[in-house]
């Protein structure tokens, strides 16, 4: 059984809001290699070289079909017991968020309902002259022609819907990130070394605001000092636990 508190699960049950930081640990559980873990035929590439817009205009078609493998990595993966269980969690709490650092898509499928990307959506394209959403077939299509993917409307580049090195985080993504994190009675930090900014600060806001802050993390991570308890195992264990004591204490 996970070692999380009574207090925890008071919180939880008492909230009027819950927030949720996740990072790479809650994917890794689905089988998702790291962003640096490419794999295969891609092992000769640096993924810092091929992640920037230099490296996209220089070399589109090797960038995209890089991108093409990572989204068919992230579409043969399913959500695991720990995505599950925060969807679970929207049941038992009036209002929740899940703010992420993934690109993989698998808190929306899992059908939470409120998914917050701060580092955007690896299965979304679009132009990166007249940004209109451009489908991955057709992104496909042209790899598969050994051509650069263009926008069907304009013939501009297509692009995947991700945050590169040296782009700042979508306005409109941090901004709800920042006013969830203000709202929240309880805020969960799952799956996140919490040393990439600005999602590191998350809790450690969360926290100077009022919050009751845990994290769920098998290792030491950079707020580990800065939150109020620390459960440590991976989220497919520690989550569900979590939500079936929440409920257990909900039950009259």
């Amino acid at each position: 059984m996970p070692d999380f508190s009574d207090t925890l699960v008071d919180r939880l049950v008492e909230a009027g809001h819950v927030a949720v930081l996740t990072g790479a640990g809650i994917s890794a559980e689905s089988g998702i290699p790291t962003f640096r873990d490419p794999g295969g035929l891609w092992e000769e590439f640096d993924p810092q070289e091929l992640a920037n817009v230099e490296a996209f205009l220089d070399n589109p078609e090797l960038v995209q079909g890089w991108y093409r493998h990572r989204r068919e990595v992230v579409e043969d993966a399913a959500p695991n017991a720990g995505h599950h269980a925060l969807a679970d969690l929207e049941a038992h709490v009036p209002s929740m968020a899940v703010v992420t650092q993934n690109v993989d898509d698998l808190h929306n499928r899992a059908e939470t309902s409120t998914v917050i990307e701060l580092h955007g959506n690896i299965t979304d394209n679009y132009c990166m002259d007249c940004e209109q959403a451009v489908g991955a077939a057709a992104v496909d299509a042209a790899i598969q022609d050994g051509e650069p993917a263009r926008c069907p409307d304009c013939g501009g580049l297509v692009r995947p819907d991700v945050v590169w090195f040296g782009e700042m985080l979508p306005p409109d993504a941090m901004e709800q990130a920042d006013a969830t994190t203000e709202q929240a009675d309880v805020f969960l930090s799952v799956g996140t070394s919490a040393v990439v900014y600005p999602a590191a600060r998350l809790p450690v806001a969360a926290r100077e605001q009022g919050a009751y802050v845990a994290e769920v993390n098998p290792d030491t991570t950079g707020v580990t000092d800065d939150v109020h308890e620390t459960i440590r195992g991976p989220a497919g264990d520690v989550l569900p636990a979590l939500v079936d004591a929440v409920a257990a204490r909900q039950r009259p």
